[in-house]
C-alpha cells in the first residue's frame, strides 16, 4: 500500500490565532476517529504567522470516498462551522477547495 503524502495551506485571521490554537489542543474525540477512520495518518497543522500549513499521509485506497465520509461526519461538520470561520483562503485555492494542496517537492524517509 503506498502512501500518499498531502500538504495544504489556508490563512489564519490574526483575530482567531490564539482561539484556533486553544481548540486544536483538544480536538474532539469524535473528530480524531473521523479523521483516522478516513485512513488518515501522521497529520499535522503548523502556522507560520498568518498562515496555517497541513501535512497529512493518507493510506486507504480511494481517497475521494474517503474525504467524502470526512465531510459528511456530522461532529466533523459541527467542528467546521467552529473552525471555518477562523479560516481564510489562500489566493491560489481553486473553487473545490477550502485548504489549497500544494505539491511535494521533496521526500526520504
Amino acid at each position: 500500500m503506498a502512501i500518499k503524502r498531502i500538504g495544504q495551506v489556508i490563512g489564519i485571521k490574526p483575530s482567531e490565532i490564539e482561539e484556533y490554537e486553544r481548540i486544536h489542543a483538544e480536538v474532539w474525540p469524535a473528530v480524531l476517529a473521523t479523521i483516522k477512520k478516513a485512513n488518515i495518518q501522521n497529520y499535522s497543522i503548523f502556522r507560520y504567522e498568518h498562515l496555517l500549513f497541513a501535512y497529512m499521509e493518507y493510506t486507504g485506497d480511494d481517497y475521494e470516498k474517503d474525504m467524502a465520509s470526512i465531510a459528511a461526519d456530522p461532529e466533523t461538520q459541527r467542528w467546521w462551522k467552529i473552525t471555518g470561520p477562523m479560516q481564510s483562503q489562500v489566493p491560489e485555492a481553486g473553487a473545490d477547495e477550502w485548504w489549497h494542496t500544494i505539491p511535494q517537492n521533496f521526500h526520504i524517509d
